[in-house]
């Protein structure tokens, strides 16, 4: 919850900062921030790359955890679908695109913002953030009346880091490596199904 209010600290005082006119004009630059892209992509890789323990986990795991990230793409997809159906503002395939966020707001928000629009980027960020903070807050009730795989359901990309401690609090330990291999999955798909959806679709 503190790091989600902190994000949402700094996207503020940007914001703030850019309609006041705070900032240089090297800094708003679309150089920039592709450049931040291909250093948080690299840092991702590095980050994934370099823990063995994902790597045990996957060969602990049995064939059928793979399902757990995949009902959590098609659920967030078709969730995404439905709600944009309510928006004059977002068609389907916008929302599929911040739907395949999968809580990663960093990362989906940026991609996002460079294929599509800064305006749907910010939708992105705000849209994952919140998916985090709804986890964090929730996961007691989810996993009591929809099962132990709702928390990790709702967590996407974040259960394996950030809500990964509140989820294995109310599911057990057990579920925290399924957690974190659903996590892995989603975090690795990110870039490639935004891509998809906003470039291919």
């Amino acid at each position: 919850m503190k790091g989600s209010i902190i994000i949402l600290g700094f996207f503020a005082l940007g914001l703030i900062g850019g309609i006041a006119q705070w900032f240089p004009q090297w800094l708003l630059s679309d150089d920039l921030t592709t450049y931040a892209l291909f250093i948080l992509m690299f840092l991702v890789g590095i980050s994934i790359g370099s823990d063995r323990n994902a790597f045990y986990i996957l060969r602990k795991l049995n064939v059928k955890v793979v399902l757990v990230p995949l009902s959590v793409i098609v659920g967030s997809l078709v969730g995404a679908s439905v709600v944009s159906f309510m928006l004059s503002d977002v068609n389907v395939k916008e929302a599929m695109a911040v739907g395949a966020g999968f809580g990663y707001y960093s990362l989906s928000s940026i991609f996002i913002g460079q294929l599509h629009s800064q305006e749907l980027g910010v939708v992105a960020l705000l849209s994952n953030i919140f998916r985090e903070i709804i986890t964090l807050l929730a996961v007691p009730i989810l996993v009591k009346y929809f099962g132990k795989l709702a928390g990790i359901a709702t967590g996407g990309a974040t259960a394996m880091d950030t809500t990964l401690p509140v989820i294995v609090k109310f599911t057990g330990k057990e579920y925290g490596i399924v957690a974190i291999f659903s996590g892995i999955v989603l975090t690795i798909l990110v870039p490639v199904l935004v891509t998809l959806i906003l470039e291919v679709l």
